[in-house]
């Protein structure tokens, strides 16, 4: 006769969540490779999300304080009908007719300052710089590049090239980096230098690109008037300017549409990506007319997805939707009373430093304390962590991480905010 223990059915029982976590991380690694990037020690395993609100598997929600491309709220009904309609009707590429992408275009460029009148989709914020360098350097017949020094501009190969943080940084001869612009630095004086390398070396200057609000470079604040210089200098020397609207653009600084009109200088060109579609793949370039027109006679550009029609649907949504709900005023708002709130956090807490940012794009600098302002990259890391703990997202950017980076999406409310500031008020305080 069999032994009882040959004969027992295998146990049915789910594994624990720890089990599973760490069963779901060893098949991403298998299957994706080792260290592909994941937020937190202990990674969040999402099941939906609506709004300003994650939810993961457990049924926890989470206060979402930091993902910019679900720019209208996750799931907006009236984006998500828009691509339904649109992908049950028709959804092919530019090849073919159809004015409901005209429309679109039209639409966005209306957003612009008139000299910026034609728009290149694409699908990625990486496709469009990639795509707005080929264009400056067919345009300018030079190869130069100058970004700043911590930045992150994508990952095609000669966008990898300009983004000097999280990446090796490349040797090459075409591109030259400056130091973010910031009180005290000499950012117009970096680009004097860039600028006279390229003219002595032969290579030519192509165009300075640059994300309008630094962010990756910590959110500095911007010395009035400094790239406006620099745009003057660049241009003099046969440039062109080119602003990467990818994190800044569609009013989250509640002011403007565009991060590079609080600069007061027209870019030749403006990438876009991110927020475009609201979790459509989107992206594009925007640019004087001539410019795109000379690049169009020469080179035979074709996005198969760039300006299909259901990413159109969703993008003209999304300005809809910007629209209708009055979303940049309610950055503006908003994002002034959030910036007040945790500027009233120093009374409490020695380790904030600077409160940097406009409207919905904040960062709060930690440091070691009053009386020692050096980066605290370690603290500024477990407040991440606990701030997740507490219910609410966010994550950290700058030369030495240590700037909390706080970007949520645009129908962030009042409650909101407070729910984010008590969550950092409890996570800087000692645990208990």
């Amino acid at each position: 006769m069999p032994s009882p223990a040959l004969t027992r059915k295998p146990s049915t029982a789910a594994p624990s969540p720890a089990a599973a976590l760490k069963q779901m991380l060893a098949r991403r690694q298998n299957l994706m490779g080792p260290n592909a990037p994941l937020f937190y020690r202990q990674p969040l395993v999402l099941a939906r999300a609506k709004g300003v609100w994650l939810h993961d598997v457990a049924g926890r929600k989470y206060l979402d304080a930091y993902n910019n491309v679900a720019h209208v709220g996750h799931g907006h009904p009236a984006v998500v009908k828009a691509v339904q309609r649109q992908m049950a009707r028709l959804n092919t590429h530019t090849r073919y007719l159809d004015a409901a992408v005209l429309d679109y275009h039209e639409r966005l460029l209306d957003k612009f300052p008139r000299a910026l009148g034609s728009v290149v989709l694409t699908c990625t914020g990486s496709e469009a710089n990639d795509l707005a360098l080929r264009i400056a350097r067919l345009g300018t017949g030079h190869q130069g590049v100058i970004v700043t020094d911590w930045t992150y501009h994508g990952n095609t190969a000669s966008v990898s090239e300009i983004s000097s943080a999280y990446n090796p940084r490349p040797v090459v001869p075409h591109v030259r980096y400056v130091r973010a612009p910031q009180a005290g630095g000499d950012f117009v004086e970096g680009v004097r230098r860039a600028i006279a390398y390229f003219r002595d070396s032969g290579i030519g200057l192509a165009a300075m690109l640059i994300d309008p609000v630094f962010s990756t470079d910590g959110l500095q604040a911007v010395p009035k008037g400094q790239v406006k210089q620099a745009v003057a200098l660049v241009r003099a020397a046969g440039g062109l300017y080119i602003a990467d609207e990818v994190q800044s653009g569609f009013g989250r600084l509640g002011r403007f549409w565009w991060g590079f009109q609080s600069h007061g200088v027209v870019p030749d060109l403006v990438t876009l990506g991110k927020a475009m579609g609201n979790g459509y793949p989107l992206a594009g370039v925007v640019g004087r007319r001539k410019l795109i027109a000379d690049f169009r006679r020469e080179v035979m550009y074709f996005n198969t997805f760039g300006a299909g029609h259901a990413a159109c649907a969703a993008g003209r949504a999304v300005l809809e939707v910007i629209e209708a709900e009055d979303l940049l005023a309610n950055a503006r708002s908003v994002g002034a009373a959030l910036a007040d709130d945790l500027r009233a956090l120093k009374d409490e807490h020695s380790c904030i430093g600077e409160v940097r940012g406009q409207g919905f794009f904040l960062g709060v600098e930690i440091v070691r304390g009053r009386d020692d302002p050096a980066p605290d990259a370690e603290r500024t890391a477990q407040v991440v962590e606990r701030m997740k703990d507490a219910g609410v997202l966010v994550s950290n950017i700058g030369r030495h991480d240590n700037v909390l980076k706080i970007r949520p999406p645009m129908p962030f409310a009042a409650r909101h905010a407070r729910l984010l500031v008590r969550a950092l008020d409890q996570s800087l305080r000692p645990a208990r």
